[in-house]
């Protein structure tokens, strides 16, 4: 996390608790910005942290006295450099300004002139650094002020001695934010925010360490700024106040001995550019320039403390506030939602912001993942992701997310440059965390105590590199994934940070083939080698053919090509592995019935409304559901470059043969027919998955599609709508009952409701808005919708008039029904009136839309002329006994329709009490339940005067059952248990 992170080597080697170190945060706010995502950037390429600026200036600004700006100015009036240093700042401010794809997606207005969040900079020193300061927990940290806080405007203040401050070196964890305050830095510098320097210039340390020639001062920045060739010839002739920035520093190996490194004051003297940095550092070379050099802190160290004049470590957000203020920032931008929905996503926006704060308020884990200024980033752009996505396909992937969110934190980053084997920061964290990550996911845990660390990282730990590996991991990175728990009674134990990103790491080091048994490993090392052999002594052994044509020669030679090929069927027997262990993780049975996994993310980041757990009060178990589903999208092709990109790499080969090996498994497990919650996170892993050709054959399989009392977001409409336009084969039947739907989700949904036979679209509060998406649905040509099923919602008498324009166009509809829709006598006229003009409808339902007999018997009176329409559901409405006599007498002989208004037909009972019933009993949780019971009274004395009026003991007997039916539902009713 994002609290003081000490240099660990003093730490007692199998104390992972002592990671805890305390680092007091900040109550005060001071100035105002809004930070991206923190990652590593390397200040000479682009920048992928920085996402916008305000040029507010800070406290020390305002007390630098001009006069020595203007000094120093006036004595390059009378040349170019003046002009030289406009263009440099120029220059610097398009190109530290530039936003990464990752935050374009907050909208057009999420720009330069947005507003920025510093995190806390707390003053530091060598001693504090070296010796750990005790425990404190995350809570603690959270709590507690700070009084040694430190804004960036005062790093070179003078110290507490009195002596002017020229080397400062601010250093902090992976994910602290130091590249982007650095990149905030320069910009307002070169907007004139920073007026104690007149010239700055800034480095990327991983860029200088891939070049090894020697090279003058003059000429590296030259050849790095061309703008500054005016000026370069003044460097150490001239009062000029200049900052050098060092970014990165721990990709250098620096030598501060005069053995390693000699002296030089000569700024025309080509020396390698280490040299450089280091007789900058120690003021042997341009004494008067001031350096600020950023670096994590397992490199802290390699500065001699007799060259840094401040230490001052970036403790990110360490004040709820700051947080608060940083979402607030971030999720309230104008257009943030999309064009689409600028008015209407407003209240929704400060919506999530309200509930993300009360979240935080409770010190939730959450409060603790966004200590770091990254995972603040990561909670946005997740939330934007659930929220705010409205395009088909989706723009972006979860597992998308996840990945960038790693590249923007680990792009480039080496673990140790010291060493020798060079590994890459991902990859060793892919193969130790991610071991512990998969560890859990199998035993469904958590919480991770100090022995499952040790157990993890440190027991096959067997040579001096391995342990320094391990050292500098402890230092820079551990904080970052994993975390001191905040629950009651689990200050000890440690979670990570994120809960998905555990899932996550499991899924990566799963996917690169990390879970090896210890025979898997030795052979694949072996293979390696005796496969290179083999190449050589094939050649030896077909010139030695020619000259001594020994028969043993050519056994020999197929001999050593046996074990590999033997291990590459090993190897498919892995991939076939991985893709078992896929599948089985995304239909586990007992996973079934919990919410969706994008309801769980949101969850997980909102919490849940409503009173909190009791400590005592048993958790429930965890659930792992997003696991598989990383697997998938790990495998996509454009995370699969990222991941190259971070040194994790995925062959072509491998994704096809984990795809190929799985397809049969996902695809029979399909058809099993799952629950509305697991076909929702099937289909995302198919989204996920991004596997077109995959997805068509699963889609090709799914005949009915039921995700009833799923909330249906616009995301996951998205979702749905972009993993069914993978085929154009027609769906039997898709559920939507009680989705939350709206007109939007029915815009995205359209091109799949097309080819849908039967729709559900029950409970879901459409309007007369949503009747003319539906109307629009079903007067287009390709429409194949046979049963439509709009019961309880507000359709009202506009939505009528939409519905009657459709079914006097279409062609398709044969059932519809429109029971507890609000229609009225007015509506119901209007359907009257364009039904005659439909000639495929078969069934229309009516009932409880307060008809009165008028109605009632107009629509009727349409039906008898319909050439397809024979039953008309008229129930649960305002018809008197002459009404009733009236539909009682029509026969289907005679008349041609039917008409279900009573459970009675004359003195028999009706064919269809039991679906009436049936209908009453499934929707009585959403009707006035006064009006349901006066209703079931009035059926209950009509089939006891029915029942008396026949002398056929066969018919009384019926109306007792049925008599005996109704006065139970109507006891449950009373007693609310039905």
């Amino acid at each position: 996390m994002s609290r003081a992170m000490q240099c660990q080597s003093c730490l007692p080697w199998g104390s992972w608790t002592q990671l805890c170190q305390s680092l007091p945060g900040s109550r005060g706010i001071r100035n105002v910005y809004l930070c991206a995502a923190s990652a590593p950037g390397e200040l000479g390429s682009v920048p992928v942290k920085l996402s916008c600026v305000c040029y507010q200036g800070g406290s020390q600004e305002h007390s630098v006295q001009p006069g020595s700006s203007r000094h120093g100015l006036s004595q390059l009036r009378n040349v170019a450099s003046s002009d030289a240093i406009k263009k440099h700042q120029k220059s610097l401010s398009a190109w530290f300004s530039h936003q990464p794809n990752e935050e374009r997606q907050f909208g057009p207005s999420f720009s330069l002139g947005a507003v920025h969040v510093d995190p806390v900079i707390r003053e530091s020193s060598l001693e504090e650094i070296l010796k750990p300061s005790p425990d404190l927990t995350i809570q603690n940290q959270l709590q507690r002020p700070c009084s040694q806080v430190i804004s960036l405007q005062n790093l070179f203040d003078v110290d507490a001695c009195g002596r002017q401050v020229k080397n400062v070196v601010l250093y902090g964890t992976v994910g602290t934010g130091k590249s982007t305050l650095i990149k905030k830095m320069v910009v307002d510098w070169c907007h004139g925010r920073l007026p104690r320097f007149e010239l700055v210039i800034p480095f990327s340390c991983e860029d200088l360490s891939h070049s090894h020639a020697p090279i003058s001062l003059r000429r590296l920045i030259t050849k790095k700024y061309q703008h500054l060739r005016d000026v370069v010839p003044m460097l150490g002739t001239s009062n000029l106040k200049m900052l050098f920035i060092l970014n990165g520093l721990e990709r250098l190996n620096l030598d501060f001995r005069l053995a390693g490194t000699e002296l030089c004051c000569d700024p025309n003297e080509p020396v390698p550019p280490s040299a450089i940095v280091v007789n900058l550092l120690r003021k042997y070379l341009l004494p008067e320039a001031s350096i600020i050099v950023t670096t994590r802190p397992s490199a802290v160290r390699r500065i001699p403390g007799k060259y840094v004049g401040r230490y001052a470590e970036i403790c990110g957000f360490s004040d709820t506030n700051l947080q608060k203020l940083y979402f607030q920032m971030r999720l309230s931008q104008p257009g943030c939602s999309g064009e689409d929905s600028m008015g209407s996503s407003s209240g929704e926006q400060e919506n999530l912001v309200e509930m993300l704060s009360r979240n935080l308020e409770r010190h939730n884990q959450i409060a603790a993942a966004c200590f770091l200024p990254s995972y603040c980033w990561l909670v946005c752009t997740t939330l934007h992701f659930l929220y705010f996505t409205r395009t088909v396909p989706p723009s972006q992937t979860l597992t998308g997310i996840y990945t960038s969110f790693l590249r923007l934190n680990f792009s480039g980053e080496v673990l140790d440059s010291t060493d020798p084997t060079n590994i890459s920061m991902m990859k060793y964290v892919a193969k130790m965390v991610g071991k512990l990550a998969y560890e859990g996911v199998m035993s469904r845990k958590t919480c991770f105590s100090e022995d499952d660390l040790q157990q993890c990282f440190e027991v096959e730990m067997k040579t001096e590199s391995e342990l320094n590996l391990l050292e500098v991991f402890r230092s820079d990175v551990f904080r970052f994934f994993l975390t001191p728990c905040v629950q009651p009674g689990k200050e000890h134990t440690f979670v990570f940070t994120i809960p998905a990103m555990q899932e996550y790491l499991a899924a990566l080091y799963v996917v690169l083939g990390e879970k090896k048994t210890l025979a898997q490993r030795v052979g694949k090392e072996l293979s390696e080698v005796i496969g290179k052999v083999s190449e050589d002594v094939a050649v030896v052994l077909s010139i030695i053919s020619k000259v001594l044509p020994l028969r043993f020669l050519p056994v020999l030679f197929n001999l050593l090509k046996i074990f590999p090929r033997y291990f590459s069927r090993l190897s498919r027997k892995d991939r076939d592995a991985i893709a078992h262990t896929m599948a089985e993780e995304l239909f586990k049975e007992e996973d079934y019935y919990n919410d969706d996994v994008l309801d769980q993310i949101n969850f997980s980041i909102l919490g849940v409304e409503g009173p909190m757990r009791h400590p005592d009060e048993a958790l429930d178990d965890e659930v792992f559901e997003l696991f598989p589903i990383f697997m998938g999208g790990i495998l996509s092709r454009r995370n699969r470059a990222i991941l190259e990109q971070l040194g994790c790499s995925i062959k072509n080969l491998a994704a096809f043969e984990i795809a190929k090996a799985m397809k049969k498994t996902v695809i029979r497990n399909s058809r099993k027919g799952l629950p509305p919650s697991e076909l929702m996170d099937y289909l995302f892993f198919l989204h996920e998955f991004q596997n077109e050709r995959f997805t068509a054959e699963a889609i090709r399989s799914l005949r009915t599609v039921n995700l009833s009392s799923v909330k249906m977001t616009p995301l996951k409409c998205s979702v749905l709508a972009s993993v069914m336009g993978t085929t154009c084969h027609e769906v039997e039947e898709l559920n939507l009952t009680s989705c939350n739907l709206d007109t939007s989700s029915l815009r995205i949904l359209f091109p799949v409701l097309l080819r849908c036979k039967a729709l559900h679209l029950q409970l879901n509060s459409l309007g007369s808005d949503a009747c003319k998406e539906i109307r629009d649905l079903l007067l287009h040509d390709k429409c194949v919708v046979s049963n439509l099923r709009l019961a309880n919602n507000p359709v009202g008498e506009q939505g009528a008039q939409y519905l009657a324009e459709a079914l006097a166009g279409n062609r398709s509809l044969t059932h519809l029904s429109l029971l507890h829709t609000a229609l009225g006598d007015r509506g119901v006229e209007v359907i009257a009136q364009h039904l005659a003009e439909n000639q495929h409808l078969q069934e229309l339902n009516l009932g409880y839309n307060s008809l009165t007999d008028t109605a009632a018997l107009r629509v009727v009176e349409v039906a008898k002329k319909h050439a397809t329409l024979d039953k008309v559901h008229l129930y649960f409405n305002d018809i008197s006994e002459d009404g009733k006599r009236a539909l009682h007498s029509l026969r289907m002989d005679r008349d041609g329709v039917r008409a279900l208004v009573f459970l009675t037909a004359g003195t028999d009972v009706s064919d269809y009490w039991s679906n009436i019933l049936n209908v009453v009993q499934k929707n009585l949780p959403f009707w006035d339940r006064e009006r349901v019971r006066q209703h079931l009274a009035l059926i209950l004395q009509d089939l006891e005067s029915s029942r008396r009026q026949t002398a056929n003991p066969w018919r009384k007997a019926k109306f007792l059952r049925v008599e005996s039916e109704v006065k139970k539902m109507l006891g449950k009713l009373q007693h609310g248990t039905l």
